[in-house]
C-alpha cells in the first residue's frame, strides 16, 4: 500500500486497505511499513479532531504491532532469521492458537532494530501476540476508545486511563522486585542485587603558581588508582540481575566509566546532585556531582509515573559525604533486594558496607 502522509486527504479509506495489507503479511518490514502508515493516520486525525478516524489508526497501529510479534516468533521457530529468509507458520484459525512459551520468550532485539523495530515496539510486539484473542481485542477496544477520547479532547478519559496504566505498571514492577529478591535470596553465596559505590578517586589539584598539592581528595582520605579500583572484584558479590549507582566528580567522568564496564555493568542513565554551594573547578566552579546508573541481566527499572526527577537539590556535608537523599532514592527503587555500599562510612539499616571506613559487618570483615 503507499506510504501516506498526514497531508493526505484519503488517508480514513486507508483502513480497510491496512488490514487486507495485514492479513497477508509474510515479512516484518511488511506490517512494520502498516504500522508507520497508521502511526502518520493517528497524527492526521488527532489534528483534524476526528474521533472515528483516531480510532481506526489506533486498531491498525496495534494489530500491525501484533503481527509483528507474530512473525518474529514464528521466524524463530522455524529457524529462518539466521538464513535471513523470512517466513511465517500459519495454522487454522490465525490467532486463536495456544500461545507457548516462545511467544514470551525475549526478542532478537538486534535482528529486529536492522529492520526498523526498535526496542520499546518490539517488546510492545510481544507482548501483544503473547494475548490470548479475546484479551487482544479487549485491548483494542481499550485503544480505540482513549484514541478517539484524544481526539476530542476528553483529557478525563485520557488521565484516568493513565492512571489505571502507571498503577498497573508499578504492580508487575513490585512483583518483578521482590521476585529478583527472591532469587538472589536463594544463592548459596551472598550476592547483592544493588550495588551503590563511591570510589576514593585520585584526582590532585595544585596551585599555579606553587605547584603544590592544594585541594587533593589524598588530604581527606587514601585515595586509589583507576587501575587499582577497575580491578576491584565487584563481579564476585553482584548478582546475575543487578543495578550499580555509581558516583562520578566532574573530571572523573570518563573513568567512572570505565570503571563501571570494568565490573560488568553497562551505563543506562544518571541523576545531577545539585549542591547548596559551589566547588572548585578549571572550567566552572562545580556545583554538582553525578550519580551514575548501570545495569547488568534483567534488573526492573522503575515503574512509568514513579521515577524521582533526575535533578536533586540538597546540602553539602562534609567532604565527599553524600546526602540521605540518594539512599532513600534506592531503598524505594529496590525495598527488598539485597543492597551493599562500597567505601561506606556509616551503617545504615537494610545495607552491607565495605571499605576503609565502613562499620565491621559480615561483609566488611
Amino acid at each position: 500500500m503507499p506510504r501516506a502522509s498526514i497531508d493526505d486527504p484519503k488517508l480514513p479509506a486507508q483502513y480497510s486497505a491496512a488490514k487486507r495489507a495485514l492479513a497477508v503479511a509474510v515479512k516484518v518490514e511488511q506490517a512494520k511499513h502498516v504500522h508507520d502508515v497508521a502511526s502518520t493516520m493517528a497524527v492526521y486525525a488527532y489534528k483534524a479532531k476526528d474521533p472515528d478516524m483516531a480510532g481506526d489508526a489506533a486498531e491498525i497501529v496495534a494489530r500491525a504491532t501484533r503481527v509483528i510479534g507474530e512473525i518474529n516468533d514464528a521466524e524463530k521457530r522455524a529457524g529462518k532469521q539466521a538464513k535471513g529468509t523470512r517466513g511465517r507458520i500459519i495454522g487454522p484459525g490465525r490467532g486463536k492458537k495456544t500461545v507457548g512459551p516462545s511467544a514470551t520468550r525475549r526478542f532478537d532485539e538486534e535482528s529486529l532494530f536492522k529492520r526498523g523495530v526498535d526496542k520499546h515496539l518490539a517488546d510492545r510486539a510481544r507482548r501483544l501476540f503473547g494475548m490470548t484473542e479475546p484479551a487482544f481485542e479487549r485491548e483494542v477496544a481499550r485503544v480505540r476508545r482513549l484514541a478517539a477520547a484524544a481526539a476530542q479532547g476528553d483529557r478525563e478519559i485520557v488521565q484516568a486511563a493513565k492512571a489505571e496504566r502507571h498503577a498497573k505498571a508499578r504492580a508487575r514492577r513490585a512483583e518483578r522486585e521482590t521476585a529478583v529478591a527472591g532469587k538472589i535470596a536463594a544463592l548459596p553465596d551472598k550476592r547483592y542485587g544493588v550495588i551503590y559505590a563511591d570510589p576514593e578517586w585520585k584526582f590532585e589539584t595544585y596551585n599555579d603558581d606553587s605547584g603544590k598539592l592544594e585541594a587533593s581528595a589524598d588530604l581527606h582520605y587514601t585515595t586509589s588508582s583507576l587501575d587499582e579500583i577497575k580491578a576491584r572484584d565487584v563481579p564476585s558479590i553482584s548478582a546475575s540481575d543487578c543495578v550499580l549507582f555509581l558516583w562520578a566528580t566532574v573530571p572523573m567522568l570518563p573513568h567512572a566509566l570505565e570503571v563501571m564496564g570494568a565490573w560488568g555493568f553497562d551505563y543506562v542513565s544518571h541523576l545531577i546532585w545539585k549542591k547548596d554551594k559551589g566547588g572548585t573547578g578549571y572550567w566552572f566552579r562545580n556545583w554538582h556531582e553525578l550519580l551514575l546508573v548501570g545495569t547488568r541481566g534483567s534488573i526492573p527499572a522503575p515503574a512509568q509515573g514513579s521515577q524521582w526527577a533526575s535533578v536533586i537539590e540538597a546540602p553539602r556535608g562534609r567532604h565527599s559525604e553524600k546526602p540521605d537523599r540518594f539512599y532513600e532514592l534506592i531503598e524505594e527503587y529496590y525495598p527488598n533486594i539485597p543492597k551493599i555500599e562500597l567505601n561506606q562510612r556509616k551503617a545504615r539499616p537494610g545495607w552491607d558496607g565495605w571499605g576503609f571506613e565502613a562499620p565491621l559487618s559480615e561483609a566488611a570483615a
